[in-house]
This record gives structure tokens, C-alpha cells and sequence, in this order.
């Protein structure tokens, strides 16, 4: 992976404790990429980053909530302590794999307002705090992660589909307001991929939907990881306010 040219990209991942988070750290980090694994889930964090040492990667962990802007703050902050700055931005955390999946008349509140809060609010408290790292670097990169659920109205979801909605919108945004300082900002939007999140809220999650897809299965975090790999590297650096559906073909915008 070293022809991405990602060698000593500075990257902070959030929702790291597992998951895709954990993917997008492994695979930035073999390409060469100095790497922060936050999370809430300390410990989950931690694990990531252990993992990625032993494989002689590049890897600290930091503990986040997305919600609070002190938090965020001192995130960045240590990115800047420990490697000189920040080059890099994946938007990852968000509610997923807890969710109630419900007809929209049926969601409760509490839980509408908490989805909100992580997946919107948590994007925006992120990238403003590590927005001027991000200027500082003089060709840095937000990666927002969104889902194709977006594309197909996914029924019985719609806390999380508006969520997701959002990210996008709020990214076009972003790619306006930051361009000017070099920064790019674009989204990736997966289908359904075969985590432990996917395999808890679905039945046969390896099959869901799959005879729907150009390629016929669902997608691995490998798959999607390929995607951030290639919008933190200079290889998009003429892109911007840009959604990648990754989804193995089943819906095109």
C-alpha cells in the first residue's frame, strides 16, 4: 500500500473500538500512516491500537465523545502533541448497532434525539475542532462516513437514514467552506457490510439484499477501507463535497 503515498499522514479515526473504525485504522496505518484510534469505548480504543503495534504499525488510542467539544478539542490536541499535526479526518463514530428498528410512528424520542446528537451533531463537533489543524496541514482531508441507506429509504430506520441524510448535506458544506484552505471533504456511503453491528440487527446479514447488488454479496470492511485509503491519500486531491456509494452496485446516483 506504500504507492498511496499515506507514509506519515497524520489520521485521526473515530468509533476505532471496532468494527469498520478498527478496519480504517489497520489498513491506514499498513499503508504508513501515523494513527489515532479514538473512541468512548476507552479500552475498545486501546485494543485497536495494541493490535496495530504488534503489527508494527503506527497507532495510539484516544478516548472521545463526539457530543461534548472539549472532548473533540482534546483529541486534536493530542494529535498535535504526539505527531506534530493533522492531515487527516475520518468521521466514523455514530449509533448503529444499538438502534431500534421500528416504523417511524413507533421510534421513541429519547432515542431519535440521541441518534441525532451522535451521528450529526458528533461530525460537526469533530471537524470544527480539527479544522484548523487540518488548514495548518496545506492539504488535509475529511472523510465523513454515511450509509447508501440514504439512497434506498431503508424502511423502519428513519432516525438513522435522516442521520446519514445529514452527513451529507453537512458535507457539501464543509467541501465550500473549507476549500479555500486546500481541505477537501467528501463522503463515503457503505451498504450493508458484514460487521459485528450488521450481523446483531439483521438476519443473515451475508445474504440481506445481496441479489440486488451488480456484484451478488455484501460487502467486507475491507471493501470500504479501500475507499478511505484513497480519499486520505493526494491521489483525490482534486476532489471534493463528493459521496462514494460503496455497495457492491445496488443503487446509483
Amino acid at each position: 500500500m506504500s504507492d498511496l503515498k499515506l507514509s506519515g499522514k497524520r489520521v485521526i479515526v473515530t468509533g476505532a473500538a471496532g468494527g469498520l473504525g478498527r478496519a480504517f485504522c489497520e489498513d491506514l496505518a499498513a499503508a504508513g500512516a501515523h494513527v489515532i484510534a479514538a473512541d468512548i469505548d476507552e479500552s475498545g480504543a486501546a485494543q485497536t491500537a495494541k493490535f496495530i503495534s504488534a503489527a508494527d504499525g503506527k497507532c495510539i488510542s484516544g478516548k472521545l465523545d463526539v457530543t461534548n467539544a472539549e472532548s473533540c478539542q482534546m483529541l486534536v490536541a493530542q494529535a498535535i502533541n504526539e505527531f506534530g499535526g493533522l492531515d487527516v479526518l475520518v468521521n466514523n463514530a455514530a449509533l448503529y448497532g444499538t438502534l431500534n428498528r421500528a416504523p417511524f410512528e413507533q421510534l421513541e424520542e429519547d432515542e431519535w434525539d440521541r441518534v441525532l446528537t451522535v451521528n450529526v451533531k458528533g461530525i460537526w463537533q469533530m471537524t470544527r475542532a480539527a479544522s484548523e489543524a487540518l488548514k495548518a496541514s496545506g492539504s488535509g482531508s475529511v472523510i465523513n462516513i454515511a450509509s447508501a441507506t440514504v439512497y434506498s429509504g431503508s424502511p423502519e430506520w428513519m432516525h438513522y437514514v435522516a442521520s446519514k441524510g445529514a452527513v451529507i448535506a453537512m458535507t457539501r458544506v464543509m467541501a465550500k467552506e473549507l476549500g479555500s484552505a486546500n481541505v477537501r471533504a467528501n463522503v463515503i456511503a457503505p451498504g450493508i457490510t458484514l460487521t459485528e453491528a450488521s450481523m446483531t440487527l439483521m438476519e443473515d446479514a451475508k445474504n440481506y439484499g445481496a441479489d440486488r447488488a451488480a456484484l451478488k454479496r455484501n460487502g467486507d470492511v475491507d471493501d470500504i477501507s479501500g475507499g478511505v485509503l484513497y480519499l486520505a491519500s493526494d491521489l483525490s486531491k482534486y476532489t471534493s463535497g463528493q459521496t462514494l456509494v460503496i455497495d457492491g452496485g445496488k443503487q446509483f446516483i
